[in-house]
């Protein structure tokens, strides 16, 4: 382990280990490698250790809808905010401690009290430097459908992080419009099967535009290094739907025999500490959603970030996103 983060855990230490302490089952829909500096501080800090399930956000929610009240899961960490609202609608969630709902904003948790926020990120679309420019880029995300973007864009529609785009999209526009987006962006588009494929191509010159959520970036540059980088972020302004910000967020499950330490994981995710952590290490490149933590610096801040006006219940719980994919043809 990094010299850096045993110091960082070693801030994180608020109390001494818990003598037997449960062990959590935590079904993680994040990037692994959150999930494991998030799960090894929290260890350290309370006793507590974490049994990691991973899988993709709404791979882990059906697979909790089939176990209902026998799932071995006490905690569900996702990535975007439809899992969340689904199981919510199911009943499967507990309600989140009032002191854990307090530490974000109202209007980036469930709105049964019943998930909380972490963390955010924003979808934008990045540019080949070499292909495209600023000034060339369009104003709504919408106009990819448009016959000028013909073999121009890529996109993942398979991958979870594009549903609630589309979600948003429904809402905004209505169901007809968006199918008729999503057959535009059918006829249009390179695919791929995540948005680590779409960055990588754009930035290596195989597709002049790509829509991908904003972490994605500066992973990649994190990796290459920054003299070495082709490409550039392109932020959608004025509300327009290509703005949306992801809600990373995460709940109890009403099932959950282990109901005090799960309630304690969630308050961890969202303590100050925590939420600090994440924004200065180059890990994550997610918007910590406590009050008053700035991002890491190679984010736009989050107060010049302009999104659609939409709630969670509004983006949805994917499943008529995911029909319309289907409908359209790109999954």
């Amino acid at each position: 382990m990094p010299r850096r983060v045993i110091f960082l855990l070693a801030g994180l230490l608020l109390a001494p280990p818990v003598a037997h302490a449960a062990t959590l089952t935590l079904y993680a829909a994040q990037h692994e490698q959150t999930v494991d500096m998030l799960t090894k501080a929290f260890t350290h800090q309370t006793g507590i250790e974490v049994r990691i399930r991973e899988g993709e956000a709404p791979e882990l929610a059906s697979q909790l809808l089939r176990e209902g009240g026998a799932s071995p899961a006490d905690v569900l960490f996702t990535e975007n905010s439809p899992e969340l609202m689904l199981l919510s609608e199911r009943g499967l969630l507990a309600p989140v401690a009032p002191a854990t709902l307090a530490a974000v904003p109202i209007d980036h948790s469930g709105p049964r009290g019943d998930w909380v926020g972490v963390l955010a990120r924003e979808n934008v679309l990045v540019f080949n430097t070499g292909m495209a420019n600023e000034t060339g880029m369009p104003a709504s995300l919408l106009d990819l459908a448009k016959p000028a973007w013909k073999g121009r864009i890529a996109i993942a529609p398979s991958d979870a992080d594009f549903l609630p785009l589309v979600g948003a999209v429904i809402a905004l526009q209505g169901r007809p419009a968006a199918l008729a987006w999503l057959k535009g962006l059918r006829d249009n588009a390179m695919l791929f099967d995540d948005d680590e494929g779409v960055v990588a191509a754009v930035d290596r010159g195989a597709v002049a535009a790509g829509v991908i959520n904003s972490y994605y970036w500066p992973r990649l540059r994190m990796e290459k290094g920054a003299d070495k980088m082709h490409s550039a972020i392109h932020h959608f302004g004025g509300g327009d739907v290509g703005a949306l910000m992801n809600v990373s967020g995460a709940a109890v499950l009403a099932s959950s025999a282990n109901q005090a330490a799960a309630q304690s994981f969630l308050a961890f995710l969202v303590s100050r500490p925590t939420q600090e952590m994440l924004a200065r290490e180059n890990v994550t490149f997610e918007y910590p959603l406590a009050a008053g933590i700035a991002a890491n610096p190679v984010l736009k801040p989050i107060d010049q970030l302009q999104p659609p006006p939409l709630s969670m219940a509004q983006i949805g719980d994917d499943r008529e996103a995911a029909k319309l994919l289907r409908e359209a043809g790109l999954i």
